[in-house]
């Protein structure tokens, strides 16, 4: 019998054995097109990115911290002639200084109760404090500590504790403390300025950051550097304040409202010849090394009240009218008027303020008496248009536009509101509000021949790469004409010769100026009783003008008139500095 296979059973595990090869086939193709796909991804689509990963692993990239600019003041000026010398000597007020913070990584902190007892004692903060910090897993938490001496930051370091170290850290450092300090503002702890020069200089004084890439080996160390963009430091300030005056001014002021229980003062010494601030100081003050330390209810004495307070400035006022009735032609020093104890505007009484008649004046003797009623009827005269203008001309309503944060306007109210009791109120200084630093800009104008010059506290800016940018001195606009300066001064002197500035005077020198005792508005209406704000602001020599003081007092308890407050610091302050810059006397012959 012969054995064998069916030919068609041969056919079909053939054509079986095809089919499962073609299946194969195209399943090992499928995969590796999938694959090919995958690698295409990776190798050609998303390079760049797994570059960057791997590179990470072996590079760095590390900020460059820029240092914040310096704020000078200047010291050592002792001349008339060295007012606007820019290098004569530099005091700092403001700088950069290296103190350390503690950082910890919980999770690498292996006894962590024994942590905590270790650094409370070096730290001031309680076992219990820390503990609470470290007492996870996390591989970071804020610093436990900042803004530390390098003598703590080392004991800390002698610990040896793993997961605890030290980190140095650029602060902001105030050597004179709260001297100048609303000119200065502060620097908060998220490294913005804030306020005064800090706010308003902020850009510049912050540079920009640069940035390190470099090779890190295993460990994380550097091998070399790929790139670097060099941090850019900040601007440093070089300001109109010289410290020596600014510290006498600050003296002076606190004295002041010791000596007459004042709630507090502002006090501005001013070049008339270019508008530069040669001193500002405000109490109450504060330091701004410690800024956090003010409650949130105290805050408001951030504010610079040279800036940002307002305030009916009463009698004070009066010589701005007076510029504006003899620039216009309406009165002259000589004209007369007769003028009784009261007078009635509107159905509204003005008294004189001991509620006196002067009888006949010349307008020199109305500055001398401060008499309401007089400067009431100068004001008819000049009429509300002309008075209005030159009110603005002087620069109330408007910032000065000092280079400080924070500038407040005043008020003056638009012309059409204005009626006749506006215009005769206006006229000795009520119902109408301006700063310090705008009525000592209007008293300087008159110093300066009627030119307003802009006020400015920075006398140049240093860059980074050595550059100077220096502040030119400039003209506003011209208010009065120079003989009408003239003429108001030469009445300015008579009030401190012969008025209610007495206690202003300086033997041997013309100093011109004007007292201001003003009531207080209240939030009912009307004004308050037994308060008032005691001003006097001036200039000297009278001939040749080289600084202008604003003195203010706010509330004064046991003195009654601002010639026994305001007028003898101005004195007081008036003396020292013509002793300071040697400036001397006023020829005999013209006294």
């Amino acid at each position: 019998m012969k054995l064998g296979f069916s030919k068609n059973l041969m056919y079909k595990e053939t054509d079986s054995f095809h089919r499962r090869l073609i299946f194969i086939t195209a399943i090992f193709l499928l995969l590796a097109m999938v694959c090919f796909a995958r690698l295409f991804q990776k190798q050609v689509l998303e390079h760049k990115s797994y570059l960057a990963m791997a590179k990470n692993q072996y590079f760095t990239q590390k900020d460059i911290p820029a240092k914040r600019g310096k704020i000078f003041a200047k010291e050592g000026v002792t001349t008339v002639s060295e007012l606007g010398a820019k290098n004569k000597g530099l005091f700092p007020l403001a700088t950069d200084i290296q103190e350390y913070q503690i950082l910890a990584v919980p999770k690498n902190i292996k006894n962590r109760e024994d942590t905590a007892l270790k650094l409370s004692a070096i730290l001031g903060m309680s076992k219990d404090e820390i503990f609470a910090q470290i007492n996870n897993n996390k591989p970071y938490i804020p610093p436990l500590a900042k803004h530390l001496n390098k003598d703590k930051a080392d004991q800390v370091a002698a610990l040896n504790i793993t997961g605890v170290l030290t980190a140095t850290e650029q602060d902001r450092y105030y050597p004179e403390g709260s001297l100048a300090a609303h000119i200065l503002g502060f620097v908060n702890f998220e490294g913005q300025g804030n306020y005064g020069l800090e706010g308003f200089y902020n850009d510049e004084l912050k540079g920009f950051i640069g940035n390190l890439l470099a090779e890190k080996d295993t460990k994380g160390r550097f091998i070399s550097i790929e790139g670097e963009t060099a941090a850019q430091n900040g601007t440093d300030l070089v300001l109109t304040i010289d410290h020596n005056i600014q510290y006498m001014v600050e003296e002076k002021l606190k004295e002041g409202i010791k000596q007459y229980g004042a709630e507090g003062g502002t006090i501005i010494v001013q070049n008339p010849k270019t508008g530069a601030i040669l001193a500002m100081a405000s109490q109450p003050s504060f330091d701004p090394n410690q800024f956090n330390q003010v409650p949130q209810e105290q805050q408001n004495v951030f504010s610079n009240p040279a800036i940002a307070s307002s305030w009916e400035p009463g009698s004070v006022f009066k010589p701005i009218v007076m510029a504006a009735a003899l620039d216009t032609g309406t009165v002259e020093p000589d004209t007369q008027g007769v003028f009784s104890n009261m007078t009635t505007v509107q159905g509204y009484e003005i008294h004189t303020a001991q509620d006196k008649a002067f009888g006949r004046e010349t307008m020199t003797q109305v500055l001398e008496n401060s008499d309401n009623v007089a400067m009431v009827w100068v004001s008819e005269k000049l009429g509300k248009d002309n008075l209005y203008k030159y009110v603005r001309d002087f620069g109330f309503g408007d910032a000065s536009g000092i280079d400080l944060q924070g500038e407040a306007k005043g008020e003056v109210s638009d012309l059409k509101q204005w009626r006749d009791i506006n215009r005769a109120t206006i006229s000795f200084g009520q119902g109408i509000a301006v700063t310090p630093v705008q009525l000592i800009s209007a008293i300087s104008t008159i110093a300066n021949g009627g030119k307003l010059m802009k006020p400015y506290i920075v006398d140049k800016m240093v860059r980074y790469d050595g550059k100077e940018i220096i502040t030119e001195p400039k003209q506003v606009r011209q208010v009065i004409k120079e003989e009408t300066a003239q003429k108001l001064t030469a009445m300015l002197v008579s009030v401190v010769a012969k008025g209610h500035g007495k206690k202003a005077g300086v033997e041997g020198y013309k100093i011109a100026g004007k007292t201001g005792t003003a009531q207080i508005p209240n939030s009912s209406g009307g004004y308050e009783e037994k308060a008032h704000i005691g001003s006097f602001a001036g200039f000297f020599p009278a001939d040749n003008p080289q600084i202008s003081i604003l003195v203010k007092f706010i509330k004064p308890k046991n003195v009654e008139w601002a010639e026994s407050s305001a007028a003898p610091v101005f004195g007081q302050l008036a003396d020292w500095l013509i002793s300071y810059y040697q400036i001397p006397p006023t020829p005999p012959a013209s006294l």
